[in-house]
């Protein structure tokens, strides 16, 4: 709920100048946090905070300015991290770093970074606890034939392209968000990455900040019920489909405790892990 809160103000100050009407958006934020079941996943009520958010201001992607700061302050570093996972012992493991560690690049997270820390915080990707067996996921990737790959944030969506690139072409379909929700990333945000290039690239349907089947498109739901592998990546999507049978693999930057209780790794652990391992492990 804590996160929840701070989301309410900062949704409000990106959307809305008036500080009268400010006031009056935040009382709606947080009456809809109030109100809302305490049990319900974090994921359902942020949708429809950022529905009356975009409602209430009249602008349908309050989040633009800070998700094209995102991803400017991602493809400048992208030329010196792709040179240098190249240069590493496992170049595949170094582009699961790179791509999970642009999880920290999010407006949903109490621990995210900022653009302008970003580049010190990649200074240290390579010595950042892992947690799980890249070697497993590309086995599963070398065996599939239709590869699922959820994408998360703008700016994090810039490394997407490095771990897309390794995977096999002509095998990958990305999917983000149907409709601006935070900074998570859209289909404008899949072009700034070029990633259009190296894979098809669909929206979801849906404006949750998470994969809520239920609500995607049945265009997607086709495409993920056919999926021999999905690469999920972020929190949000780890909240709406842990529980999933689906070959999902997440991967994820553990944020905080409750998340990291979940996957079994420390707060700040880069985590590859599968949803079977996950289920095997709450149901004993």
């Amino acid at each position: 709920m804590p996160c929840l809160a701070r989301q309410a103000v900062e949704s409000t100050e990106m959307s809305v100048a008036d500080p009268e009407r400010r006031e009056e958006l935040v009382r709606l934020l947080l009456r809809e946090i109030a109100d809302s079941d305490w049990r319900e996943a974090p994921v359902n009520v942020s949708q429809r905070m950022q529905r009356r958010v975009r409602d209430f201001s009249g602008r349908a992607d309050p989040y633009r300015a800070l998700k094209t700061r995102m991803n400017d302050a991602a493809l400048a570093l992208l030329p010196a991290l792709a040179q240098e996972a190249r240069r590493r012992p496992d170049p595949r493991e170094a582009a699961v770093r790179l791509a999970i560690a642009g999880n920290l690049l999010d407006a949903g997270s109490k621990n995210r970074l900022t653009p302008e820390e970003l580049p010190a915080m990649l200074d240290r990707v390579w010595d950042l606890p892992l947690s799980g067996d890249v070697a497993e996921l590309f086995r599963e990737v070398e065996s599939a034939q239709r590869i699922l790959y959820l994408a998360d944030n703008a700016g994090e969506i810039i490394f997407d392209r490095l771990l897309v690139e390794a995977l096999p072409r002509g095998r990958v379909t990305l999917a983000v968000r149907g409709v601006p929700v935070l900074n998570d990333a859209t289909l404008e945000d899949a072009a700034v990455a070029g990633l259009h290039q190296v894979a098809e690239v669909i929206d979801n349907g849906s404006d949750a900040p998470g994969t809520v089947l239920a609500e995607t498109s049945p265009a997607f739901q086709r495409i993920f019920k056919e999926a021999d592998l999905i690469i999920s990546k972020g929190q949000g999507n780890f909240e709406t489909l842990s529980d999933t049978s689906a070959n999902v693999y997440f991967l994820l930057t553990v944020k905080c405790p409750a998340i990291g209780a979940a996957v079994g790794a420390p707060v700040g652990a880069l985590v590859v892990k599968p949803a079977s391992e996950l289920n095997r492990s709450a149901s004993a």
